[in-house]
């Protein structure tokens, strides 16, 4: 049997590049051009980065004929849901993330609940995740990993979650993957190096897929030896101890 959605529009998750330096055909594939060209309705966290995507993907589509919602930290949760009428009438939405993958890390989650929710189809395309991207080049355990999102800000409770993840890490042979404030990066590392065990792995995957990309996996001793500037470097921290803590 099968399955019917309620509404005949579809939600297309819009994946975008991961930084400013590499053109978009470099690292999207052609059926994200092919489908930006069809859309009229657009669901972003910025209009003007949006349109400027947009506009790269697609030079020959008529700009004044979008037509944007935004989903963004000043968004009223009670608004979401009408995002997706048009889609109740017919048309097809792209939702769009700042970087990367929406839904991944990222506020178009919430409309994507609300699809299902009310019968959208939803359809997902190929494009990077700076979190996949870096679990795949860590060599740590691709059958058992978690995100965690961010760590917490204050020091002790900070130092007490890495603590917390190196412990579950070793329990369940699982690589714990998190991501900190672009400007805070280097001093999440060193706490990595000084509060973890000296054995335990930890790879920095930092500038995925643009020119200065670097990704490295060491234990935190090798880390105390190593000198890196992650400085407001979008960076994936991942971390594994491995054998029974």
């Amino acid at each position: 049997m099968s399955h019917t959605y309620k509404y005949p529009g579809i939600i297309y998750l819009i994946p975008t590049r991961l930084g400013m330096d590499q053109p978009h055909l470099e690292v999207l594939p052609m059926s994200i051009k092919r489908t930006v060209g069809t859309l009229d309705y657009f669901i972003a966290e910025n209009e003007k980065t949006a349109r400027r995507f947009i506009k790269a993907i697609a030079p020959k589509k008529s700009q004044p004929s979008l037509k944007f919602e935004l989903i963004n930290k000043f968004t009223n949760a009670e608004d979401i849901p009408s995002f997706l009428n048009p889609c109740k009438e017919g048309h097809n939405i792209g939702l769009l993330s700042e970087a990367g993958c929406p839904g991944i890390a990222d506020p178009g989650a919430e409309v994507v609940k609300i699809a299902h929710q009310i019968g959208v189809k939803v359809v997902p395309l190929v494009g990077p995740s700076s979190i996949l991207l870096a679990m795949m080049s860590s060599g740590m355990n691709g059958q058992n990993f978690t995100f965690n999102g961010y760590l917490p800000i204050d020091d002790k409770e900070r130092q007490s979650a890495i603590k917390a993840l190196e412990r579950m890490s070793a329990l369940k042979d699982q690589a714990q993957i998190f991501i900190e404030t672009p400007y805070r990066n280097n001093k999440m590392l060193e706490t990595l190096v000084n509060s973890l065990h000296p054995n335990t792995r930890i790879c920095v995957a930092c500038d995925i897929t643009l020119t200065t990309e670097m990704i490295l996996t060491k234990t935190a001793a090798e880390w105390k030896n190593t000198k890196v500037d992650l400085h407001k470097r979008p960076t994936i921290f991942i971390v594994q101890k491995d054998g029974m803590y």
